[in-house]
């Protein structure tokens, strides 16, 4: 791991394309990361939906599903397409709008936090529940999380979860196809 903190929170290793879904974090503490899935539209990959949703551009007449969810004004740090491509949206600086109406028990401070955007970094995976997340995506993963982690210090591998355990009424991503053993052997190798 990287002795130095990176300078900016935009990550070398990831292709920009600027969301205005963002705002400054209260306090500036970084100190969860949150994994989602996403497919637009439901269960299809590739396409430029997803990067559409995230910078309010959406053509609703390019599929059904699109009007239902074209007025949400959303957005992830990163995006890790199948390929392993990464794509960031957001300063890993400032608040993106990824966790919606969640909690997450923090043991640091022994109490329930709300506003989870406020402090965490959201990284979507482009899948859904069922399909297998592919090498490429875990490895990709595992490379930001490392940068992350050198970038701020109150990240660990403790404070890494899915979106489902912090939103568990509405949310169920990554889902059961995440493979977290595999996820977490990807990034201990890259942590020694």
């Amino acid at each position: 791991m990287e002795d130095k903190q990176p300078l900016s929170g935009w990550w070398s290793g990831a292709r920009q394309v600027v969301s205005p879904n963002c705002d400054a974090r209260p306090d500036g503490e970084v100190s969860l990361l949150l994994i989602h899935a996403i497919s637009l539209p439901p269960g299809e990959f590739s396409g430029g939906a997803i990067e559409a949703l995230f910078t309010n551009q959406l053509t609703v007449g390019e599929h059904p599903f699109f009007a239902e969810i074209a007025h949400l004004r959303v957005s992830a740090h990163l995006l890790i397409r199948r390929d392993g491509e990464c794509v960031q949206f957001v300063d890993t600086d400032h608040r993106a709008w990824h966790a919606g109406r969640s909690g997450w028990w923090d043991a640091r401070q022994l109490s329930w936090r709300t506003a989870l955007n406020d402090f965490s970094v959201g990284i979507e995976l482009e899948g859904d529940d069922v399909t297998p997340y592919s090498k490429a995506q875990y490895n990709a993963l595992a490379e930001a999380v490392v940068w992350l982690m050198a970038r701020y210090p109150q990240l660990n591998a403790d404070r890494i979860t899915s979106h489902a355990h912090v939103a568990p009424l509405r949310k169920t991503d990554p889902g059961p196809a995440f493979d977290w053993a595999y996820f977490r052997q990807r990034l201990s190798s890259r942590l020694e």
